[in-house]
């Protein structure tokens, strides 16, 4: 280039404001600069008289400049946003509602949620600025990272929540859930990188499998499969790969549960049992179904006003079941609708992209929508009940900051949407 081409560019960048859209418009425009010359050199021009030629092609640089900003500056995903926003609002309507079930003093509640959807704000914004492109590189970082946090869980926890192991450090625990956030940056990358042969994503796939049931966990790995199987077909993979990387896993947990049921305890058994029948096992492990049921045919459109009941994990696995109790099937539908817009959102802006971004806006919507379909159709008896909470709505730093920060990841690959040249996202 000669000094007229990089004073074209340095006027042309000037007119923008975005530094990343400054590099990028700069790449395309040196690209196009180059072509250009190539073109009236092959006319018989000069090196320097087809640089000349092609600058003055390009047309007046400021009015490019000022086109390219409005063209190329970030965008935010406001819907999102106010969508985020809203269901951080309705998040406190359980806790306030903890008041009802007796004398339970929830400003201490009140005040760690209100510290919780402070932290999990500052996540998704913190996320939305960093640039996700960064990250398709270091999938192998991310990966051994999350691997990293389970062993350390598994050596050093000695002790437990629910049956789950975790790490008490001050006021952070360290658990497996920590982990996902990792593994879901690696799979991206993973499924983006078609150097990576089948039986390399079938090692890397089984390894962190492992690693969560030493813990012992069945949330985390339950999700991570899902988010993995689910991005693997909206990778690139041609489609025999595809369903070769689907049937043996399934197969393998096929033959694990069937290990399981032989192996497994009475009261896991009771369990299973209670469940499938609850009415047989009502004065035990189907109690819990019959009164979930109970609770929700006694709320109405509007709540069961003046009626307080005790709601077991009224705040935490059982949000949605309370907050239909004391507040009706009309706010259910409402919040289910806010959450529901969430995952469409997210489908919406997946469609429109490929490759890398892509894989990450899948796995985020697909970690999410999990936990939602996973949490409503337990408390409504149509799933086994587990330890997965509410996305949002649940009381929780580590849930809270889980799908925080998934939704500053989708908003980061929105925000740069037009910044990227066909094909790399």
């Amino acid at each position: 280039m000669n000094k007229k081409s990089d004073l074209f560019l340095k006027e042309v960048t000037n007119n923008i404001k975005s530094k990343e859209a400054k590099r990028f418009v700069s790449d395309e425009l040196r690209f196009h600069l180059t072509k250009a010359k190539n073109t009236w050199k092959d006319k018989g021009l000069s090196e320097n008289e087809a640089e000349d030629r092609a600058v003055q092609q390009m047309g007046n640089p400021s009015k490019l400049g000022q086109e390219l900003n409005k063209l190329h500056r970030p965008k935010i995903d406001w819907f999102i946003l106010i969508l985020l926003a809203a269901v951080l609002g309705l998040s406190f309507v359980p806790v306030l509602s903890l008041g009802n079930a007796g004398t339970m003093d929830v400003n201490h509640f009140l005040m760690n949620k209100g510290m919780v959807v402070i932290l999990g704000t500052a996540v998704a914004l913190g996320v939305m600025v960093i640039d996700f492109r960064r990250a398709e590189k270091l999938g192998f970082l991310f990966y051994f990272t999350g691997a990293a946090i389970l062993l350390m869980i598994h050596f050093f926890s000695n002790s437990y929540i629910n049956g789950q192991a975790f790490i008490q450090i001050g006021p952070i625990t360290i658990e497996a859930l920590m982990a996902l956030p990792f593994f879901y940056l690696a799979w991206a990358s993973f499924f983006a990188d078609s150097r990576l042969k089948l039986w390399q994503l079938g090692l890397l796939y089984l390894l962190p499998l492992y690693l969560f049931f030493l813990l012992p966990n069945l949330t985390a790995p339950f999700l991570y499969s899902v988010m993995v199987f689910i991005m693997v077909w909206w990778s690139g993979m041609v489609r025999k790969n595809k369903l070769l990387i689907t049937f043996i896993p399934l197969s393998a947990v096929l033959i694990a549960g069937l290990f399981f049921w032989y192996r497994a305890e009475e009261y896991q058994l009771n369990r299973i049992m209670g469940f499938m029948n609850p009415q047989a096992q009502s004065e035990g492990a189907g109690f819990i179904y019959i009164r979930l049921s109970e609770l929700f045919s006694a709320a109405g459109w509007f709540g069961a006003e003046g009626n307080a009941e005790f709601i077991p994990a009224a705040h935490t696995d059982f949000v949605f079941v309370s907050l239909t109790y004391y507040h009706g099937y009309l706010f259910a539908l409402v919040l289910l609708m806010i959450l529901s817009l969430l995952a469409v959102r997210m489908l919406g802006i997946a469609n429109k992209l490929s490759g890398f971004g892509k894989l990450l806006v899948i796995g985020a919507m697909t970690l999410y929508l999990v936990q939602l379909i996973f949490n409503i159709g337990m408390v409504l008896g149509f799933l086994p009940i587990t330890s997965i909470a509410l996305p949002f709505i649940s009381y929780g730093l580590m849930p809270t900051m889980l799908n925080a920060f998934m939704i500053g990841i989708v908003l980061s690959v929105y925000r740069r949407k037009h910044l990227l040249s066909p094909g790399f996202v």
